[in-house]
This record gives structure tokens, sequence and C-alpha cells, in this order.
């Protein structure tokens, strides 16, 4: 019992009983303390970015699986990939790996397994076998290059026969895309070819015949240098060599392209009339541009 306002109260025994056991079984039983709902929303915060991530990169992968198969249905992943593959083709044939392989390997190789069945139907039956660089032979493929040279000899017979034939030198881009370690064998040849540079800075490489070097004499010398010839037409000159038997040498420098000509402006242009105006002061009016007459 206790006192509330000045009156004493009298509780129950039996719920101060029931209240006491109540306290007892509390005590007794293990509780799980919940955390504050500040915390619960903090973590809940933590929590969300990471189903977010979770979405956002399973998004992203969609999207990509997506984008990838438009783009290697697209035109451009193909050529990009034929592209990529004629280049490692010339670049193992310079290196000296002439022999032929089988569209499997070149993929593993330039690592392009991914690519699908269209497209390698498309490489097998189409890309591959049109282009121009490329050779199949028994279902391999290989480099094709302008000049298949094995080794410094070939390209030596090669030079002499185009100078025989007057087709003049060899482009040295040429000549690196088909010989196998051109640079090397280039310097063992030494003084056997002449460089010429062109205009464009592409440099020709030409056979050097030491049989031609001989001395002329000093009387023909001057019987050459005396006939004029510069106004006389190439193409004339070329016609007159033909008819004596002589082929002229052919030209291996870029095209000279014409330069396009303007219509002249006609001279007799008709002159721009002017409006004149007062017509009706024809016979008052004078002229006094050239000063005032002397009996004004």
């Amino acid at each position: 019992m206790w006192c509330r306002l000045g009156r004493i109260v009298r509780m129950d025994p039996a719920l101060l009983r029931e209240r006491e056991l109540f306290k007892r079984r509390a005590l007794s039983t293990p509780a799980v303390e919940k955390r504050p709902a500040a915390s619960d929303s903090s973590s809940h915060k933590k929590k969300k970015p990471k189903v977010e991530k979770d979405s956002s990169s399973g998004t992203k992968h969609g999207s990509e699986s997506t984008n990838g198969i438009n783009i290697k249905t697209s035109s451009g992943y193909k050529f990009g990939c034929l592209a990529k593959i004629v280049n490692y083709m010339k670049t193992r044939h310079q290196n000296g790996d002439t022999h032929f392989l089988t569209l499997d390997e070149i993929l593993d190789e330039t690592k392009l397994l991914d690519i699908g069945m269209k497209q390698k139907h498309w490489l097998m039956n189409e890309a591959l076998v049109n282009n121009p660089k490329i050779e199949v032979r028994d279902g391999t493929y290989g480099f094709k290059p302008k000049y298949n040279l094995k080794d410094k000899k070939a390209l030596l017979r090669l030079l002499d026969k185009h100078g025989q034939q007057g087709l003049g030198g060899i482009l040295l881009d040429d000549v690196e895309e088909g010989l196998p370690n051109s640079a090397k064998a280039i310097k063992a040849l030494g003084d056997q070819i002449i460089f010429v540079t062109r205009p464009d800075k592409k440099k020709i490489l030409f056979y050097n015949d030491k049989h031609c070097q001989f001395i002329v004499d000093e009387e023909f010398q001057k019987l050459w240098r005396s006939v004029p010839v510069d106004s006389i037409d190439e193409e004339k000159i070329e016609e007159y060599l033909k008819k004596q038997g002589i082929s002229s040498m052919q030209e291996t420098g870029p095209k000279k392209v014409l330069p396009v000509q303007r219509r002249k402006k006609q001279s007799g242009q008709r002159k721009r009339q002017f409006k004149t105006h007062n017509n009706h002061l024809a016979g008052v009016l004078e002229d006094y541009s050239e000063g005032v007459p002397a009996n004004k």
C-alpha cells in the first residue's frame, strides 16, 4: 500500500505476486535488443547502394550484351575484323612467317574468337577470298604482296628486269611489303641499288647497273646537249622512240593533276544603265563639270 494525496491505497496481494513473477521471468529470459530507428534507416541506406550497384551492373551487363550484338552484326565491326586480319597477315609475312594458316588459326592469333558464325562465314566465303592482299590455298590463307620476294637476290633480279624493260624503279613500300626482313636485305645489297626520292617523299629503288658506268666522249656530250627538246611534247618524243623500236621508261611518279581552267570573263560586258531624273528640266539645266564657261 502507499499514500496518494493523503489517502492510503491498498493493492491486491495477488496482483503484487503476479508482478514479482513477471519480473523474474523477464530477468531469466534473454532479450534481443532492437536497434533504434535511426540506425535502421542508416543500415537500409548502406544496403541500398549495394542493391543498386548489383542492379546497375546487371543493367550494364545487359546493355553491353545488347550493344555487343548490335556491334558484331554491323558492317563496321565486320570490316574492322577484316582489316585487323589483313594487317596481321602482312606483319607476319614481313617477319618471315610465310606459311599459310587456317581461319581458326588466324582468329586465334588475332584474338578474334568471339565473332559469330555469320561473321566467320562471311570471312571464309566472301571477305578473305575476294581480298586482293590475301591468297587462298586449299582452305588456308596467306598474305599476297605485289612482289613476292624470297631474298635479296630475288629483289636484285626484279630491279634488273625492270631496268632492262624500261619499267623504271620499284617503290620501297612495295619492296618492304613483299620481302621478309627487307631492311636487312636492302642494307646487305649496298651500292648495288640506288635510292631516288620522289617529290611526295616516297622512295624508289633502281638497279645500279655498273656495266653502264663508262666514260662518254666530250664531243658526243656536246652533240647530245645541242639538240633542243624543250619545245617538243613528251608524247611526241615517246611516239618517235616507239617508231625507232626504243621503249621509254614508264613514269613511276605521282600523276599530275591538270589545273581546272576557269572561264574568262567576257570583255564586252554590257554597261549598266542608270536611271535618269529631272527629264522635264533637260533644256534648263546646264553641265558645269568642266568648270564655269568664260561668258558666264
